[in-house]
C-alpha cells in the first residue's frame, strides 16, 4: 500500500490500460480521478468506451476500498479537463500522480489521410497530454510534489507503415514528456513515459486490426493472437496484458522511482530488440 493517502488522476481510465491504471493504483492505496470521454470519435475506426465502462471501472476501485470521481471529460478540450481537476481537489483537496493515458491509434498511408484523421490523432495523443500535465502542473508546483507519467508507445522510437499520424503523436509525447520533467524539476515534480508495444484491449480488438496482423482481409481473433508473438522478442508473448504497463508507472510514480525523471521506459517484451526483415523487398 505504497500510494495511501496519495490521489491519482487517469485519462483514458474507461477500460484496457487506463482501467488496469486505475485499479493498480488503488490497490495500492490511491483514491482516482477517473476521465474518459465515453462517447465515439469519428476518425477513429473502432468504438471509443460508454458512460458503463467509466462506470464499471468506479465500480472495481470502489471494491479495492478506495474512492474514486469519475468524470466523463474529452482531453481534447482544456475545460472539461480542468473542470475534472477542479472535482478531483474539490473532493480528495490534493493530486499527486497523474496518468496521462488517454489516446486512439488507427492505420492509413499518410497521403490519404484526412485534416479530421490527423488532427484527432494529434490533438489527443499529443495535445490532450499537453493539456492534462498542463491542468495538473501549477497545484505540483504549488506543492513541490507529484509524479507524471505518460503513455507513449514504441512508435514513439520507430515508424510504422500506415502510422504516421500516430507515430507523429507518440514522438511528440515523448519531447513533450522530456520538456515536462526539465521546466518541472525545479520543483521536485517527475515526469516519464511508457512505451508499450501492442496491448490487448479493446483499441487492438477490431476487424482492421485483425486483418493488419493476419495480412489479409477477414483476419480472426485467433490470428490476432498468435501473429502478435512475431512482434516480441521473448518467447511466448503476443498482444500483452494491459496489466504490466500498470506496474510500469506504479513503479515509475512511487518512491522507488524517487530520483529517476525524464526517462523513456518500452514495456515492449522485447521488441525494440528486434531488426526485423523486408517482407517486399523492391
Amino acid at each position: 500500500m505504497a500510494l495511501v493517502g496519495k490521489v491519482a488522476l487517469v485519462t483514458g481510465a474507461g477500460r484496457g490500460q487506463g482501467r488496469a491504471h486505475a485499479e493498480t493504483l488503488a490497490r495500492s492505496g490511491a483514491d482516482i480521478i477517473a476521465i474518459d470521454i465515453c462517447k465515439d470519435v469519428e476518425s477513429a475506426p473502432y468504438s471509443m468506451s460508454g458512460v458503463a465502462d467509466l462506470d464499471e471501472t468506479a465500480r472495481r476501485v470502489k471494491t479495492i476500498g478506495r474512492r474514486i470521481v469519475a468524470v466523463e471529460a474529452d482531453v481534447r478540450s482544456q475545460s472539461e479537463i480542468d473542470d475534472a481537476v477542479s472535482r478531483g481537489l474539490a473532493e480528495f483537496g490534493h493530486i499527486d500522480i497523474l496518468i496521462a493515458n488517454a489516446g486512439i491509434w488507427a492505420t492509413c498511408p499518410f497521403w490519404e489521410l484526412s485534416e479530421s484523421h490527423w488532427t484527432d490523432m494529434i490533438d489527443t495523443n499529443l495535445s490532450g497530454v499537453w493539456r492534462s500535465c498542463k491542468a495538473v502542473a501549477p497545484h505540483m508546483i504549488e506543492r513541490h510534489s507529484g509524479a507524471i507519467v505518460i503513455t507513449s508507445s514504441v512508435n514513439g522510437l520507430e515508424p510504422g507503415a500506415g502510422y504516421a499520424h500516430y507515430a507523429s503523436s507518440k514522438h511528440g509525447a515523448i519531447g513533450l514528456m522530456k520538456n515536462v520533467a526539465l521546466e518541472l524539476a525545479p520543483y521536485g515534480v517527475r515526469c516519464n513515459a511508457i512505451c508499450p508495444s501492442t496491448v490487448d484491449t479493446p483499441m487492438a480488438n477490431w476487424q482492421g486490426a485483425y486483418d493488419a496482423v493476419a495480412g489479409h482481409p477477414g483476419g480472426t481473433r485467433e490470428e490476432f493472437t498468435e501473429g502478435t508473438k512475431a512482434w516480441h522478442a521473448l518467447k511466448g508473448c503476443g498482444a500483452l496484458d494491459p496489466q504490466f504497463m500498470a506496474n510500469a508507472a506504479l513503479w515509475l510514480v512511487s518512491d522507488e522511482a524517487a530520483v529517476i525523471t525524464g526517462v523513456t521506459l518500452p514495456v515492449d517484451a522485447g521488441h525494440l530488440l528486434l531488426t526485423g526483415i523486408n517482407l517486399d523487398p523492391a
